[in-house]
């Protein structure tokens, strides 16, 4: 049994369907972020840099021991559960790395940047803001590129490259890309959103969402400017606004998926 604490996020989601992709077995555990459950002293023991997704495996090769960061997640569950998506040596192996790295220095932290601004509407047209959508669009464009070439992100077959990139290519259209200039992305995307593991993912990520209780307080001032690490207080943040922008994940849940 794995248990796997997170909130909805790309970077839960693409753990969620490693987990998928190896068939195995897992708890789903809610972290309230946004108010400040993941500097809980219960949460820290599991990470002490504060941040989901975390995996505890108490059966496999982890012996217990938390994991996080999800690229070590993906390594480790790849490693130990499906080696046919990170060979253990050899050329295909480390173009899978290399594009995995891609995702976890690039892709994820310009695009989060892209999320932080959209939900500061005050902040909406300034020079950082533009620039970290002009640094998303440059994302994209390589992903268009690479696929235009491959038909996976590594290569030629699936590997957890794609289950790294694909969950934060839900956010193309919400980053106001329009779909028809990225072709490549675009059919190789909805092709993954057909994976019966990426539409468990899915649900898994809707169960899990779904653990926050219903009459739970929104997120304090306070607590946002602890969530965005600001020394001061910051600019509103607009939570209405941003959700409003519509779904982040282009996958659809299986309803029967977690039954």
């Amino acid at each position: 049994m794995i248990d796997f604490y997170g909130m909805g996020s790309p970077n839960v989601f693409k753990v969620a369907i490693m987990l998928e992709e190896a068939g195995l077995e897992y708890r789903t555990h809610h972290v309230r972020v946004l108010n400040g459950e993941n500097y809980d002293s219960t949460f820290l023991a599991l990470n002490p840099i504060a941040k989901v997704p975390v995996i505890v495996d108490h059966d496999g090769a982890g012996s217990d021991q938390p994991l996080f960061e999800s690229g070590a997640i993906l390594i480790y569950l790849a490693e130990t559960y499906k080696p046919e998506l990170l060979p253990a040596s050899g050329h295909d192996r480390w173009e899978i790395l290399k594009w995995l790295m891609f995702q976890m220095s690039l892709v994820g932290p310009m695009l989060g940047q892209v999320n932080h601004f959209h939900l500061i509407p005050s902040e909406a047209d300034s020079y950082a803001a533009r620039r970290y959508r002009d640094q998303a669009e440059r994302v994209f464009r390589i992903v268009d590129e690479r696929l235009k070439a491959s038909p996976f992100i590594a290569g030629d077959c699936y590997s957890i490259a794609d289950i790294a990139v694909h969950p934060w290519m839900g956010y193309l259209k919400r980053h106001g890309m329009d779909e028809r200039d990225f072709p490549h992305l675009i059919a190789w995307r909805d092709l993954l959103d057909e994976r019966p593991a990426v539409k468990r993912g899915s649900a898994a990520i809707a169960e899990m969402v779904a653990k926050l209780p219903a009459a739970a307080a929104p997120p304090s001032d306070e607590e946002l400017d602890e969530f965005f690490a600001r020394r001061a207080p910051g600019p509103k943040v607009d939570l209405a606004s941003y959700v409003a922008r519509g779904p982040m994940f282009t996958a659809k849940p299986d309803p029967n998926a977690r039954d």
